[in-house]
């Protein structure tokens, strides 16, 4: 395994992270209930992976409870880096989601409980609030720091604008900033490119995609047609990729011609591509197998030639900006 500085922050993290959105919910088509979620964290501690990212919403908290459980018995707390996040509904209230100081109080304490830990890592906002002042926000954030339940504080899906002024917020009144953003990034989106990487490049912010695999189509060919109950049952990869899957078909061929020649998989290729990308940290990684675990720790040992890269790109077209503003029922999925 090889680690990281968080963006400019002392924070070492794998460069590898798993994403927990899976885990800990039985009744739901393609989650993995507690005990099939427990091989899953244990395998990633082996492999040497330190950093797990989950949500409030994931499960509506269980996703929280579960990893929470799984580290208290296998590992020293100190020895992981737990992220986790909030915005999202998890009442039916309508103090139950978003990011004023009510809402941060009451879900970094909830997080708290379920996680069984007295801080978190990294805690970050899911997405940006329009109907809270960022002052509030930020503040609030940097209260919980300075309360010592929080040690470092991120960012997700946003407009490279919005990220500017909450920074430039914290930073005018001395408060904590934010010390990376989770953008949706991959071979099939890299609209990214445009103003939120510069931007974190120039200010040190780290990078950790989500969807790295773009919802498992970067992993397998184009024709080959997954039964997974994820891939059936998905709605948000419907959302991000249905309008693009002409051209998306073509960067999909790349990565299969680019995976035969190196006698690697497809999701190999596309993760050494993303990890070769100047100022991303970590990309945070879904597995519901430990065979996709497997498969994304070995992408560390690939290392794409300039060539091979450009052959990746180039049949990249622009796409519709990423969605930021959505606001999901409590159960659907990010």
């Amino acid at each position: 395994m090889q680690y990281v500085n968080l963006g400019r922050c002392g924070l070492k993290v794998s460069r590898i992270a798993l994403g927990c959105m899976s885990f800990g919910v039985q009744a739901r088509a393609w989650r993995l209930d507690e005990e099939a979620s427990r091989p899953v964290i244990r395998r990633a501690l082996e492999l040497g992976i330190n950093f797990f990212d989950t949500a409030d919403m994931y499960g509506n908290g269980e996703s929280e409870t579960v990893l929470g459980r799984v580290i208290a018995d296998v590992v020293p707390r100190d020895e992981v880096v737990i992220a986790s996040k909030l915005f999202y509904p998890v009442r039916p209230d309508p103090n139950g989601r978003g990011l004023s100081r009510k809402a941060v109080f009451a879900a970094v304490d909830a997080s708290l409980r379920r996680l069984q830990t007295d801080y978190i890592d990294l805690y970050q906002i899911h997405r940006w609030d329009d109907e809270t002042p960022i002052e509030e926000t930020m503040e609030a954030l940097h209260d919980i720091v300075k309360a010592g339940k929080v040690r470092y504080l991120g960012a997700s899906s946003m407009f490279a604008w919005q990220l500017c002024k909450a920074q430039h917020t914290a930073a005018q009144a001395g408060w904590t900033r934010f010390v990376s953003v989770q953008p949706h990034y991959n071979l099939l989106n890299r609209e990214e490119e445009r103003e939120m990487l510069p931007m974190c490049r120039s200010e040190g912010i780290g990078v950790l995609p989500w969807s790295p695999l773009a919802r498992g189509r970067l992993a397998r060919p184009w024709s080959a047609e997954s039964s997974s109950d994820r891939v059936r049952h998905d709605r948000t990869a419907e959302m991000l990729y249905a309008a693009s899957a002409n051209a998306d078909q073509h960067v999909v061929e790349a990565v299969g011609r680019v995976a035969a020649d190196r006698g690697v998989s497809y999701a190999q290729v596309a993760l050494a591509w993303l990890l070769s990308r100047p100022g991303v940290s970590s990309p945070i990684v879904g597995a519901g197998k430990l065979a996709h675990l497997e498969d994304a720790v070995g992408a560390l040992a690939v290392t794409l030639s300039d060539d091979e890269c450009a052959t990746l790109e180039q049949p990249y077209q622009p796409h519709a900006r990423s969605f930021y503003q959505e606001v999901p029922g409590r159960d659907q999925d990010r």
